[in-house]
């Protein structure tokens, strides 16, 4: 027996669709693609066949595949080839050399400040700035000397005991002033030499022996194919960089949170790396669009708050050998402004270069989903501006593939609704901990059940369910212990379509029982779904 109960709902929040699909996800893993030999890359495709070769079945499989080649390169010696080991040494060796030699900031910086305190008295005092009591002195010699030629009568009328006086002071100011400048420039020369030098929290003197120098060091060897000079002066750069934008002090800098929709930091992926979701569909908004793009001053303002969170991601990172030393970036590219939007374009660029010459090897992939027709024509724009290495970590992942493409490196907890998901802002219900998620198969053709016990009367169950790319009939029930008490109908069967969101639902239960929901699928493809549920007794 059956009866229906006027249950809340089920909430159905709305998965990004994006324009026209384009493309299969194409997914470019490190090694893959040769450019010399001219391999083209691996594509989603070729994974799909894989599948159905493992499962037999020559139909299109939509089934969750993680990425075994999703591993972070190995910052443990042992694991280093030789020529990587010998060219780790060497770039120690430079930059030990380097930091207590103080040579390890650009000498044009240098020449700028000595040239700035060898100004000549005449600029000095043309200015109207404050004259130093030992340059006044050599002020009056030089106007002393260039004073017209006194007569024989006018020198005889002068006391000559004056003359030695006067020569004594000058040799006895000299004498001071080169003595003062030598102290000086003992001094000087003592507090510059800085062996403290650190980057992101690492100190950078390889004999001070931290575990996260070699780790640094690796990053930019790596970033420049392991050529030491090209790493070496890389790695200058980018301290010189970070000194003239001051970025070491840019956490403690208010920058606002207008754009807090547009990036962001949100869960870690299946190996801890922190991901950072970028979300551009938001400049669709005009007036955030002028607020951020509008003047050149904004769109600078702008490259800080990125390099901002950028320093906020860094901040999750451990930088141990056998750690986490990289990130996940997530781009979601749906409803985003197309590259008519000049200024929008300006500031990308700049600020993909910024991040490629100054955060080496600190995107373990870079995630590009909703993709529009017209991005490629954008990203081959930006190519050129990409090393080899950079673009070798792109995927691009179409809309119909959004949460399968996400799945492979993030587990389902941890991915937010938007995206196919089971991650909800501030869950009152479900946290990381207790919301272990279970996968389950259905076949093509075929009809698969959830069972949740509910033996306590009064207890309540709460449940998510997900079926990556729906379509499919779903339907909930309450079926009692009992056999002659009626089975309760939760949620009609109703067939699901692919731009629907995860379901989430409860229900309190006034008998023994189980909840079951169950997914009939009608289509030619076989379906994963995500769930997880939990159960809570009356108080």
């Amino acid at each position: 027996m059956t009866a229906e109960v006027n249950s809340e709902e089920t909430q159905v929040v709305e998965v990004p669709v994006s324009q026209p699909e384009v493309v299969e996800t194409v997914k470019v893993a490190e090694g893959d693609v040769d450019a010399k030999k001219g391999d083209e890359p691996k594509t989603e495709q070729v994974e799909e066949k894989k599948i159905e070769a493992e499962t037999g079945s020559g139909d299109a499989v939509s089934v969750v595949s993680k990425s075994s080649s999703f591993k972070e390169e190995s910052y443990f010696l042992s694991d280093l080839k030789e020529h990587e080991k010998k060219a780790l040494i060497e770039l120690r060796s430079k930059l030990e050399e380097a930091i207590l030699g103080n040579k390890l900031f650009k000498e044009e910086t240098k020449k700028e400040e000595k040239k700035e305190e060898e100004t000549p008295i005449e600029e000095i005092e043309e200015k109207g700035q404050p004259v130093k009591e030992e340059e006044e002195g050599k002020l009056d010699e030089k106007k002393e000397e260039e004073k017209p030629a006194q007569s024989e009568s006018e020198a005889e009328e002068k006391p000559s005991k004056g003359v030695p006086e006067k020569e004594k002071s000058v040799a006895e100011g000299e004498a001071d002033k080169e003595k003062a400048a030598e102290e000086a420039e003992e001094v000087e020369e003592a507090e510059e030499v800085n062996v403290d030098i650190s980057l992101w929290r690492v100190p950078l003197l390889p004999s001070k022996g931290a575990e996260g120098t070699d780790v640094i060091l690796l990053k930019f060897l790596r970033a420049r194919d392991f050529k030491v000079n090209d790493a070496f002066e890389m790695l200058k750069n980018t301290l010189q960089w970070r000194k003239e934008f001051k970025i070491d002090s840019i956490l403690d800098e208010d920058l606002g949170s207008d754009l807090n929709s547009v990036a962001y930091m949100n869960g870690v992926d299946r190996e801890g790396h922190p991901v950072c979701y970028n979300i551009y569909g938001v400049f669709q908004n005009e007036e955030l669009y002028q607020k951020t793009f509008g003047t050149e001053e904004k769109r600078n303002q702008f490259l800080r708050w990125r390099f901002q969170l950028m320093e906020e991601g860094i901040q999750k990172l451990d930088f141990k050998q056998g750690g986490v030393s990289s990130m996940l970036q997530i781009t979601d590219l749906k409803n985003s402004p197309g590259p008519s939007k000049k200024e929008l374009r300006i500031a990308t660029k700049q600020a993909v270069g910024l991040l490629q010459d100054n955060y080496p090897e600190f995107v373990a992939r870079n995630i590009f989903i909703n993709v529009p027709f017209w991005y490629y024509a954008f990203n081959a724009v930006l190519s050129p501006f990409l090393t080899h290495r950079t673009k070798s970590k792109f995927v691009f992942a179409r809309s119909s593939k959004v949460a399968e493409t996400l799945l492979k490196y993030i587990p389902a907890e941890n991915i937010p609704i938007q995206f196919g998901g089971l991650k909800r802002e501030n869950d009152s219900e479900f946290s990381v901990e207790d919301g272990i998620v279970s996968e389950l198969l259905v076949k093509n053709g075929g009809k698969e059940t959830v069972e949740i016990p509910v033996p306590e009367i009064g207890s309540t169950a709460i449940w998510d369910l997900t079926v990556l790319g729906w379509e499919v009939s779903y339907k909930e029930e309450f079926v009692p212990d009992d056999e002659g008490s009626y089975t309760v109908i939760i949620q009609k069967g109703k067939k699901i379509s692919a731009n629907e969101g995860p379901v989430r639902n409860s229900f309190r239960n006034n008998e023994p029982g189980k909840i079951v929901l169950t997914i009939e699928n009608a289509s030619h493809k076989k379906k994963k779904a995500l769930y997880r549920f939990k159960t809570k007794a009356s108080n």
